[in-house]
């Protein structure tokens, strides 16, 4: 159904010539009878314009298709409503995720995402990435920075520029949303000392990952407290494949009887590859991940693992970085927790 317009007749005929060009904010402000600082104030501070001029404003734009230009938006506001994201080019769920937040929580307050995608995340990478973001005149840029040599990149960043990193440690002066990575390992780690297991062995991520050596670092600190035997980690790079590739190995081993898998896919190798050699789960091996995938319910055995709050790291994320921009100095780090989801892939170590 068609909503009738409030124009004229004849300023409909204008808005049909005007139609065969890119419509501009001086055709916007005849079509509707008002000066062109009239239709900026209805873009920029439509509070300070009476509500009737406001709709006919409106009306003006909706009939000649008018797309306001980002760039004058800058001058005028002094703020733009693009904003920059570095990320990995992956598909893995994390980083993925996290993109998503970052998005969601932009849209919900009407900014736009501009995103710069890199197959590898070095430092000249990096560099490059921010600054095409940076000619492209965005607000500011948030950066998710798994890779330390990914947040060694942002050190040459103008310290006056608004920059916010998501998951790189605490080395960096710019502001930093994470995940406790390090809690969600201990939590895991403990459930599975819980249940009578005399260790737990680990399935490490790549080295180069914060998140995995963070995810290391919880694991080994609980084995430590407890006064318990630490088997060194095996080496995964994410992938189910490295999962079952370590698993074959953890699986001829009968002192094996808990396993903390660093994300889903590798516990999901692990679990085919324990099953292959005829180990039983939970029954004989407890197994856990970190992730928590849509699909960790409907493995077989629906798998343990550490949910993380991808939203609230997208919320925390975009909220530094608006008051970066509103010119708040200083880099507060905002750590979300993650939740250990118990399913049924460990269960209590049978005597």
């Amino acid at each position: 159904m068609t909503v009738p317009s409030p124009l004229s007749p004849a300023e409909g005929a204008r808005a049909h010539a005007a139609r065969h060009r890119a419509a501009v904010m001086e055709d916007v402000a005849t079509l509707a009878g008002v000066s062109a600082m009239t239709v900026s104030r209805v873009l920029n501070s439509p509070e300070k314009v009476r509500p009737q001029t406001r709709t006919r404003v409106l009306a003006a734009m909706r009939e000649l298709d008018y797309r306001p230009n980002p760039a004058a938006r800058v001058l005028v506001t002094g703020r733009s409503r693009v904003l920059g994201v570095v990320s990995f080019d992956t598909t893995l769920y994390g980083p993925a995720s996290t993109l998503y937040g970052i998005e969601r929580a932009a849209r919900r307050a009407e900014h736009t995402v501009s995103i710069a995608s890199l197959s590898s995340m070095t430092r000249r990478s990096v560099q490059d990435a921010v600054e095409r973001l940076r000619s492209q005149s965005v607000g500011g840029i948030v950066v998710i920075a798994p890779h330390r040599s990914a947040a060694e990149g942002l050190r040459g960043l103008p310290p006056d520029f608004p920059a916010v990193v998501v998951g790189a440690g605490d080395a960096l002066p710019v502001p930093v949303a994470a995940v406790d990575h390090r809690a969600g390992a201990e939590r895991v780690t403990r459930h599975l000392l819980s249940l009578g297991h005399e260790t737990v062995w680990h399935i490490a991520g790549p080295g180069d990952w914060i998140d995995a050596s963070e995810r290391v670092e919880g694991w080994r600190s609980v084995l430590r407290a407890e006064g318990r035997a630490v088997p060194d980690p095996l080496a995964g790079d994410w992938s189910a494949r490295s999962g079952y590739e370590q698993g074959r190995l953890l699986a001829a081993d009968p002192q094996v009887t808990a396993v903390f898998a660093a994300n889903d896919p590798m516990a999901l190798g692990l679990l085919r590859a324990l099953r292959e050699a005829g180990r039983r789960v939970p029954e004989e091996v407890s197994v856990a991940g970190f992730d928590d995938v849509p699909e960790a319910p409907y493995f077989a055995p629906p798998l343990t693992s550490v949910r993380q709050p991808f939203g609230e790291v997208g919320r925390h994320a975009f909220q530094l970085l608006m008051d970066r921009i509103g010119g708040a100095e200083g880099a507060p780090r905002r750590t979300v927790e993650p939740e250990l989801v118990v399913r049924e892939s460990t269960a209590v170590r049978a005597p």
